[in-house]
């Protein structure tokens, strides 16, 4: 049995400058487990895989091409290949969401 807690996962580089950290990462997927204070945000990029979003905690704003809406905890938001995207803390509180990408994108991701 394999086990990972985000608090005890090394924090991961990357261009938001936002916390992160990588818990599985194998071809058929990625996912990383995010935390977002309030008012930070992921710059709009594009992923050449699909991505879903989980909330675990906090009502952070989804872009998704378009559209923005706020969600609570415990939704599941789906985010097509190829579409401008990406996360924002409005409130007040911390948002906490996992990242899942699948597959596992072998291409980088494109800031906008």
């Amino acid at each position: 049995m394999i086990s990972r807690n985000y608090q005890t996962e090394p924090v991961k580089e990357n261009p938001h400058k936002v916390n992160v950290h990588q818990l599985y990462n194998d071809a058929s997927a990625q996912v990383m487990h995010i935390t977002l204070k309030p008012g930070e945000a992921l710059k709009p990029h594009k992923t050449p895989v699909d991505v879903l979003f989980y909330v675990l905690e906090g009502t952070p704003t989804v872009h998704i091409g378009e559209e923005s809406k706020v969600f609570e905890k415990d939704n599941l938001i789906e985010s097509p290949a190829g579409i401008v995207h990406f996360l924002s803390n409005e409130s007040l509180q911390i948002t906490r969401m996992l990242v899942i990408k699948a597959p596992r994108p072998e291409k980088q991701t494109k800031l906008l």
